[in-house]
């Protein structure tokens, strides 16, 4: 039960540390959170610095673009170091693992085992269109827990998704499948993973 704990805390820190130095988009430029998204803004996506997935939707895709480039920037960065530690998560996999040959056996491993290796409990539901897209569902998803006591946190709750988008994609990149991951939140603490394989 230590482990969890310090894994919250090291997120935590990590979220914060980059937040605290990414505030402002650079030299020059101004610091801060902008309004609310205008309509036009909510539903397209682009590519973010490095190839970081940005989508800006009301529905708070990690990499959402209400923030200035800096704050993007951190988003882009813990969605990183997530994706490296998937990475080395899908590594250190057993040898049977890397034999999957279906996609949907890949996203139940990821459901069952992956998830209950970092966060101590199973995903709470997978669906998907049989087109390559999976929406993971996490009722009580251990990262916004905390912050679940009221709909005023709901806005901050990309900065914590980040990560784990990154977790899953790496995971993902080991076991060979190229991905796009994004997640959404309506109301605290669930979260919807949604993962769109990407055919090459």
């Amino acid at each position: 039960m230590a482990d969890v704990a310090l894994f919250e805390f090291l997120h935590t820190e990590m979220v914060a540390e980059l937040w605290a130095h990414h505030s402002d988009p650079g030299p020059g430029g101004g610091g801060g959170v902008t309004g609310p998204m205008s309509a036009s803004r909510q539903t397209r996506a682009s590519k973010g610095p490095e190839g970081c997935p940005v989508t800006a939707s009301r529905k708070l895709c990690p990499h959402q673009v209400r923030s200035p480039q800096g704050q993007k920037m951190s988003l882009c960065v813990l969605e990183g170091m997530g994706f490296r530690v998937g990475q080395a998560l899908g590594e250190r996999l057993p040898q049977e693992t890397l034999a999957f040959r279906e996609e949907l056996d890949i996203l139940k491993f990821l459901c069952k085992d992956l998830w209950v290796a970092v966060f101590q409990k199973q995903m709470d539901s997978l669906r998907t269109n049989h087109q390559g897209t999976y929406v993971l569902q996490d009722n009580s998803f251990p990262l916004l827990i905390r912050m679940a006591s009221g709909l005023q946190y709901l806005e901050e709750a990309p900065k914590f998704l980040a990560f784990t988008c990154g977790l899953l994609r790496g995971a993902l990149s080991t076991l060979g499948i190229k991905s796009l991951v994004t997640a959404s939140v309506a109301s605290l603490p669930t979260c919807k993973f949604q993962v769109v394989i990407q055919k090459t």
